[in-house]
Formats: structure tokens, C-alpha cells, sequence
């Protein structure tokens, strides 16, 4: 294998999760402010609800920052711990789709939160009915919660999720050069988290900055003079 063509080792970037990087526009603002709202909240549990990639992890790490408060992967919330979460004054439960909880020691913790004060986010990529749950009760519940949906992003947002995710690789990333990503990709979370690790990879790879034309190369599009569009620095 060529020096040129030799594939580079797949290290991880680390997302940025503070409030500050958080992308504000249309389709997430109303989770973004009820999250603010801490400890003003209308009920002791948010279900926030959002595609791969749409920032539920990234929301619920701010308001687990800002309330003090543990996270757990949802099924790892056992019945006999729920007491003491119950007075820790704030919590996080990931992915109860994905990781399906104790419905038990779910139900539980509800009915203690109410008691004790606690509130708690819980993320899925879908809403309690697409869970699988089968406690009529502990959907009922989960139903009364205020829901914090995450939509598939608009324009402006899909752009500046573009440079943000190059920025947490400490790549930046011109404007005609994203432009010219928009224009061709899919309007999902999931497409510009995909490209963007695709053209990370690739211009490692080939060692070439990231221009239009090896955008163009990574999507398939049929080649063209672009050599000298703008790139990353």
C-alpha cells in the first residue's frame, strides 16, 4: 500500500458540550428554553425526544452541568437505587428507547420525584409510545410529562452544524465550501454527521484539504475543475 493511499488511524474527536456550543434555531429552540427554565419546570420529568445527532446528549450534558446532576444509561436505573436518586435533586436517563429501563423502578422513580423535588431529563430517539412499555400506568405517566422534541434541522441550522462539527475536529471550514455540502446532501442530523466524518477520513487519507472537489469526490459527484476551490485551513 502506497504512502499516499494509506488509511489513517479512526481516532475520535471529543464533541463539545458546554451551553455555549449548543446550536440554537427553530427546530430546537422550545427544548432549549425549557431546559433554561431549571428548576421552573411544569411536571418532575422532560422526555426529550430527537433524531441521531439532533443534540439530545448535548442538551441533557447542559442541564446535568448546570443542575448538579448524575446521568445513566437508562437501563442501568435499578429499583433499589431508586430512593436515593430520588433525593439527588436532578438526574439524566439516556436512551430509554435504545436501553429500554426497569419499568418498575422507572414507574417508581416518577411517583418519589413528585415527593422528593427531583427532576429528571430523559433522552430517546422516539416518543414513551414507541418504547415498547408494557405498564399501562408508566406510559400513562410518561405521557404526562412535558415532551422536548429535536427536530431535523432547517437550513441555517443544518449549516452551522456543518462548521461545528469540523470545529470539534479542529478543522475550520470556509463558507463556499459548505454551501456547495448543503446543497447536496440529505436534511438530516444523520447525513452531516456522516459526511463530516467521510471527508475528515478521506482528506487524511489522500492528505489533501477539504474543497469542493473532494467534497464532490466523497458524495459521488461526477468530478469537475474545482481543484482550487476554497479549503480548510
Amino acid at each position: 500500500m502506497s504512502a499516499e493511499s494509506q488509511l489513517p488511524l479512526p481516532f475520535e474527536s471529543a464533541p463539545s458540550y458546554g451551553r455555549e456550543d449548543f446550536l440554537v434555531g427553530k427546530p430546537n429552540a422550545s427544548a432549549f428554553a425549557y431546559i433554561e427554565r431549571h428548576p421552573r419546570w411544569l411536571a418532575p420529568a422532560a422526555v426529550l425526544t430527537g433524531p441521531e445527532g439532533s443534540g439530545k446528549s448535548h442538551l441533557a450534558a447542559i442541564f446535568a452541568r448546570e443542575a448538579g446532576a448524575a446521568t445513566l444509561r437508562a437501563d442501568h436505573l435499578a429499583f433499589e437505587a431508586v430512593p436515593m436518586l430520588a433525593q439527588s435533586g436532578a438526574l439524566v436517563l439516556e436512551d430509554a428507547d435504545r436501553f429500554p429501563p426497569d419499568e418498575r423502578a422507572l414507574f417508581h422513580l416518577l411517583n418519589l420525584a413528585r415527593e422528593t423535588g427531583l427532576l429528571f431529563v430523559i433522552t430517546a430517539r422516539a416518543a414513551p409510545e414507541n418504547w415498547g412499555i408494557a405498564t399501562p400506568d408508566l406510559l400513562s405517566r410518561l405521557r404526562a410529562q412535558p415532551r422536548l422534541a429535536l427536530e431535523e434541522p432547517d437550513e441555517a441550522l443544518l449549516g452551522a452544524l456543518f462548521v461545528k462539527l469540523f470545529a470539534d475536529r479542529q478543522i475550520d471550514i470556509e463558507a463556499p465550501v459548505v454551501a456547495y455540502a448543503m446543497a447536496r446532501i440529505e436534511r438530516s442530523y444523520r447525513a452531516v454527521l456522516g459526511l463530516v466524518a467521510a471527508l475528515d477520513q478521506l482528506s487524511l487519507a489522500r492528505k489533501r484539504p477539504i474543497t469542493r472537489a473532494l467534497v464532490a469526490e466523497c458524495l459521488g459527484d461526477a468530478p469537475g475543475d474545482e481543484d482550487d476551490d476554497p479549503a480548510v485551513s
